[in-house]
């Protein structure tokens, strides 16, 4: 809910459901709008999509890390949490036809997101990050629909499923790896880099030293730089816990916030480029007379008519000009 203090607006906390065609059902989310959002009412805002772990929902976000509202504020951003179920990893399964969970994030709730509040409708204006499965789902929605995003990052994040066979439910949405092998690789993160060319989309990620997820955040690490994919990798002490996300996620919006404030200046600047182009237009360059060879005559003026003279003159004429 918004609150006014002395005619101050402070940012605003909703719990939004949205219909998914796709599933038939309402799915609930959090949406985060900045303090500002209500007073200006020409601007546009940049969106941040923030996915949870495995065994969470749409409130975990909020309740975890209440100072998400604050820099919502202090970088002028949306900050959208969806629930992606207990268990989703933000796929579309193709073994169950009720999780479809890709569709939902990066078509019915961005469509509805877009619609409904007003954001920068573009990848110049959407990011999208999350914690464990939500880690892994960002990056997996990011890299599948570079056209929708322009930034993505993982905290935490499982990004190679092929490590981790029999957890989390993941046979419930992809079948068995040891009957479904190339699916299990086509799911998984660390094959879908082919995607990606060096400069497609701004990657963050970051992961624990003590988590079980810290040898393949550190290997897609090293599979970017192999591959010459820009990126920023961070590694340091701690765990898979609410402890290291909380400030982790701090990071991720400083970095989200600059992509955004790049692009915005980089299409301030696209926008007055003709301008400069129409006002050089309108003030043409002297014109050069063009030079004449030794072998030709410079036209004669007669009458303000411009007669051109072929051949040598025969002897009258030239002593007629003379």
């Amino acid at each position: 809910l918004a609150a006014s203090v002395s005619g101050v607006w402070a940012q605003s906390v909703d719990t939004v459901a949205v219909w998914s065609q796709s599933m038939k059902k309402n799915v609930k989310n959090v949406v985060i709008t900045p303090a500002n959002y209500k007073t200006a009412k020409n601007e546009r805002f940049p969106v941040v999509y923030l996915l949870h772990g495995a065994g969470g929902n749409y409130s975990n976000w909020i309740k975890k890390t209440p100072f998400l509202p604050e820099l919502a504020s202090r970088y002028g951003m949306i900050i959208v949490c969806p629930d992606g179920n207990t268990h989703s990893w933000y796929w579309d399964s193709p073994v169950d036809t009720t999780s479809r969970y890709e569709t939902y994030v990066s078509k019915e709730l961005r469509e509805f997101i877009d619609k409904t509040y007003r954001t920068v409708d573009s990848r110049e204006g959407r990011a999208i990050t999350g914690l464990s499965m939500g880690g892994q789902g960002a990056l997996f929605l990011a890299f599948r629909h570079l056209d929708l995003y322009g930034a993505c990052g993982s905290i935490s994040g499982g990004v190679d499923i092929q490590s981790f066979p029999s957890s989390w439910y993941m046979e419930q949405k992809l079948g068995s790896q040891a009957e479904n092998p190339e699916r299990w690789a086509e799911y998984s993160i660390m094959n879908q880099l082919y995607r990606l060319k060096p400069t497609s989309i701004k990657i963050i990620f970051d992961c624990g030293t003590d988590d079980f997820f810290y040898t393949v955040n550190k290997r897609l690490h090293e599979q970017m730089e192999y591959r010459h994919i820009e990126h920023d990798f961070i590694s340091r002490p701690g765990n898979h816990s609410w402890s290291y996300w909380t400030n982790s996620i701090k990071f991720q919006l400083v970095f989200f916030d600059n992509y955004f404030k790049d692009m915005a200046a980089k299409k301030a600047a696209e926008k007055s480029a003709p301008a400069t182009e129409e006002k050089q237009e309108e003030t043409p360059a002297e014109e050069t007379p063009a030079a004449v060879t030794e072998n030709e005559e410079q036209p004669v003026t007669e009458d303000k008519k411009v007669v051109a003279k072929k051949g040598k003159p025969d002897k009258k004429s030239k002593d007629k000009a003379a």
